[in-house]
């Protein structure tokens, strides 16, 4: 069928009437959908269409999955040649013909299968997906900025119904073979060692769908039901998310409005919004992100950590939550406390989350297992990594040190958990300081990604190394820090939360304070962050950080601290709390918010980040944005606070800040560093 015809990244077999297509992308162990990829396509569906086999059937030759979706890359060249709608469009055409072979068409299914991906899939007449747990089937467009482009938006609701594809589409999040088995995307599901097989079978007895499900699935696309959802779709998107901050999801749901019955009708609609999202800075910003996500997870790449028992020393929450998380991740682990009472509440903590992550009774038990008391700290002697996490003390941190380094092995790691104190302080009286650093966790751990690795003066590299490697076999995101008060995060976010708290201490509703930041696009407003946080774990790292950063701990929080009333942990602090939620007052309906309200906060996270990067405490401007993100949540459509000060312009901000500092004081004026050459640069994404 195919003589003459030699493809780069697509195999072909015939075998009794049967075509079996084998997606196998070139020079990469992924397949993400370039042009090229699409224009073999291409040829192969035109051939099809002329020598018209009994079947065909779709799948991947790659062990990682089916396709991790577009080529993103390329995406970011076609944006940047305003190319985006003709490319769209091409994709479309190639699927579309694809959908429209005359022959039975299957897909199978393994392993990640993401956006344009699913897309491919979705143009197939079934669908059939490997039954195990790294089967995960998704379209998550809407978190670069973009939505659904080569027909995702155009064929998933008329194929399962709206009600079920919307939230799909609008959230981003993945399916699991039989989740996707239920909602109708997957007709069937196989043992993955019979997947072929199966999908053979599949071509010559195509299940008919379900009737009710049929009808659910068209009831719920017509002109009426649209105009009906629709606007229940975009209030409850709204209660979520701003539409100025993040479009994508918006623009989704007014091309389903639109697309009526026609598939070309409702292509258009799609390319159209498509091209119109990856314009706006948002979908710039997200698709930078992804790449830096992508460049932090590969720092560990190609490196053995040589670790499989970790000793954590400190059962508190940071520590016992620490060790619950490694543990889960399959590492044998040891926690140690003065006495059990202390580790129990600790070990009760794992269990809930194994019980929550984890799907079956046996595996909660392998990871109960694997997280073991040790209140004798007999396992710090076999352990290839220690992680102390006791409280912020230097003197205390470098005692415990001492009592235990005689008993490391020749290549044990020693890390600390500690979230401010200068690693030049910690290693002074080590004997083995090259094998010292810092592994800085963030609260809550197992919904945190990133972890600062701490280094010194005195670190090893190839140690350094294989915590980055670490990092990454147990989920996390490293950036490397220079080992100064604060580090990166803590050290940027503390000028933020001090100013909010100054603010309310002079007299500015919490609610005020939380409602601006939240305009600005954090996550969470500084007031209901610092009571989350723990006002004592605030004030702790406020007195070590304020000196440091020229600032002075506003009033007010002693008092609070004194009459126990830490935040949300307490029940009580600059809010009151019940059911694990803030009680927010109201705010008189006659207070005017001042004027400079956000500029206070963010112009203070902003400068502090501006002299981080002079100082080098990152090695590059991706990389302090991508802590900052990952690390407090800074508005991710923003892309980071290096690249707030490109957007906004160098000028501007420092006129601001200079403005401040007039009104103000002097913790306002511009740090060193505004002349940076990455200030001025535009990033090649």
């Amino acid at each position: 069928m195919f003589e003459g015809l030699r493809f780069k990244h697509w195999q072909t077999h015939e075998d009794d009437g049967v075509v079996t297509l084998t997606l196998d992308r070139a020079d990469s162990s992924v397949n993400a959908i370039s042009r090229a990829v699409l224009d073999e396509l291409e040829q192969i569906v035109e051939r099809l269409a002329i020598d018209m086999p009994v079947g065909v059937i779709i799948h991947s030759a790659k062990a990682s999955g089916f396709a991790v979706g577009a080529d993103l890359r390329e995406f970011v060249e076609y944006a940047r040649q305003d190319s985006v709608r003709e490319n769209i469009k091409h994709g479309q055409c190639v699927y579309e013909a694809l959908a429209q072979l005359p022959c039975p068409t299957v897909a199978a299914i393994h392993g990640a299968c993401m956006g344009g991906g699913t897309e491919l899939i979705l143009a197939c007449r079934q669908r059939i997906a490997a039954d195990d747990e790294k089967t995960r089937i998704g379209l998550p467009e809407v978190m670069l900025g973009i939505h659904p482009g080569w027909g995702g938006s155009a064929r998933l609701p008329r194929l399962i119904g709206a009600t079920e594809a919307m939230p799909v589409m609008l959230t981003g999040k993945p399916l699991s073979a039989r989740r996707a088995l239920s909602l109708g995307v997957v007709d069937a599901i196989a043992r993955p060692q019979d997947l072929l097989a199966e999908a053979r079978l599949l071509l010559r007895r195509a299940p008919a769908r379900p009737f009710m499900r049929r009808a659910k699935a068209w009831a719920s696309n017509t002109w009426l039901a649209r105009q009906i959802l629709a606007p229940v779709m975009l209030k409850q998107t709204a209660a979520k998310i701003r539409k100025e901050h993040y479009p994508a999801p918006f623009a989704l749901i007014n091309v389903w409005k639109r697309g009526g019955s026609n598939i070309q009708q409702r292509l258009k609609l799609e390319a159209d919004s498509v091209a119109t999202l990856a314009r706006t800075p948002t979908a710039q910003n997200l698709i930078r992100i992804f790449f830096l996500q992508e460049r932090l997870k590969n720092q560990g790449s190609g490196v053995d950590p040589g670790i499989s028992h970790v000793h954590v020393l400190g059962a508190g929450v940071m520590g016992g939550d620490i060790a619950a998380w490694i543990a889960l991740k399959g590492f044998d682990v040891t926690l140690q406390d003065r006495e059990m009472k202390y580790i129990q509440p600790a070990l009760d903590r794992a269990r809930q989350l194994y019980e929550k992550k984890l799907k079956t009774p046996e595996k909660v038990e392998e990871a109960t297992r694997r997280l073991r008391a040790d209140v004798d700290g007999k396992g710090v002697a076999t352990a290839d990594l220690a992680i102390e996490a006791i409280y912020e003390n230097a003197e205390a941190k470098k005692a415990l040190y001492a009592g235990i380094e005689s008993q490391f092995r020749a290549n044990e790691i020693l890390a600390s958990n500690t979230s401010s104190i200068p690693l030049d302080e910690l290693r002074k009286n080590l004997t083995a300081p090259q094998r010292f650093l810092g592994l800085h966790f963030f609260n809550p751990v197992a919904q945190m990604p990133l972890v600062e690795v701490v280094r010194h003066d005195m670190l090893d590299p190839a140690i350094e190394k294989r915590a980055m490697a670490f990092c990454k076999a147990i989920g996390k995101l490293p950036v490397a820090v220079k080992g100064t008060p604060g580090f990166l995060v803590n050290r940027i976010l503390m000028p933020y939360l001090l100013e909010a708290m100054r603010l309310y201490s002079e007299g500015v509703p919490g609610p005020v304070l939380d409602r601006a930041a939240k305009k600005f696009g954090m996550p969470m407003g500084p007031i209901e962050l610092a009571d989350t946080v723990g006002l004592d774990v605030c004030a702790s790292v406020g007195k070590e950080l304020a000196p440091f950063l020229g600032l002075e701990l506003p009033p007010g929080m002693e008092e609070k601290l004194e009459a126990g009333k830490r935040g949300k942990k307490d029940g009580q602090g600059l809010y009151v709390w019940q059911d694990g939620k803030a009680q927010k007052p109201e705010v008189d309906k006659d207070y005017v918010t001042p004027p400079d309200l956000q500029d206070r906060m963010i112009l203070s996270l902003v400068n502090e980040a501006v002299a981080c990067l002079a100082e080098g405490v990152v090695d590059d401007a991706d990389l302090l944005d991508a802590g900052v993100i990952f690390g407090t949540g800074f508005a991710p459509f923003r892309g980071g606070p290096i690249q707030y000060v490109r957007s906004e312009g160098v000028d501007t901000l420092k006129s601001k800040l200079q403005q401040l500092a007039q009104r103000y004081g002097d913790r306002f004026k511009p740090k060193d560093g505004w002349d940076h050459p990455a200030l001025a640069q535009t990033t090649d994404r």
